[in-house]
């Protein structure tokens, strides 16, 4: 118990040294310090001298400080024209990328243009086509009506006589009595071949 108290009683004493310390430099430094600067202040406010300015000057005469002032507007002028330099190259290459954005655009309205002359004259084309063969579908047509038309002995000679292609055409749209007529009218040889192509 005895010795908790010592220890007790010796860290108080030490923290009252340290505290003290700092109240002696606060009282005999930082005080008297502050005193007199405020004291100068008021007396050079008095005798019209702005504290400020003065010291604006002495610092200027100092070596290390006039140098850097004498260096400041080169450098600032010197880092100013870089960066000019490097806007203007900036803007340069903007343009230049502008310009060739605009040469693609350009060619590329250049192509759909003539895609769109192509594609009207692509769509004229299958007009005139659809018109072709429905005018070719409206002559078969005809044709077949006048095959249907023909005795069987008139018509059988003139379909032998035709190709291939063209006889199975007729022959597949003619009715089924026409077509039988037409068969008995043709030789068995050319009856059998017709027949057998039909089949096919």
């Amino acid at each position: 118990m005895k010795k908790a108290k010592q220890t007790e009683q010796i860290t108080n004493v030490e923290q009252e040294g340290k505290s003290g310390s700092f109240q002696k430099l606060l009282l005999w430094v930082l005080i008297p310090l502050l005193f007199t600067t405020a004291l100068v202040l008021i007396i050079a406010k008095f005798a019209d001298v702005n504290v400020f300015d003065k010291a604006k000057e002495l610092s200027g005469n100092l070596p290390f400080i006039t140098e850097k002032k004498v260096e400041d507007p080169v450098m600032g002028d010197l880092i100013l024209e870089e960066r000019v330099v490097t806007m203007q190259a900036e803007i340069q290459e903007k343009e230049a990328q502008l310009f060739k954005v605009q040469q693609d655009l350009d060619k590329s309205a250049n192509e759909n243009e003539k895609l769109l002359i192509e594609q009207e004259k692509l769509l004229d084309e299958i007009a005139v086509l659809v018109r072709n063969k429905d005018d070719s579908k409206r002559d078969f047509n005809e044709i077949v009506t006048t095959f249907e038309q023909m005795s069987a002995k008139s018509s059988a000679p003139v379909i032998t006589k035709m190709s291939d292609a063209e006889a199975m055409r007729i022959l597949t749209n003619l009715k089924s009595d026409t077509l039988a007529a037409i068969f008995e009218k043709m030789t068995p040889e050319d009856a059998a071949k017709y027949t057998t192509m039909m089949t096919k």
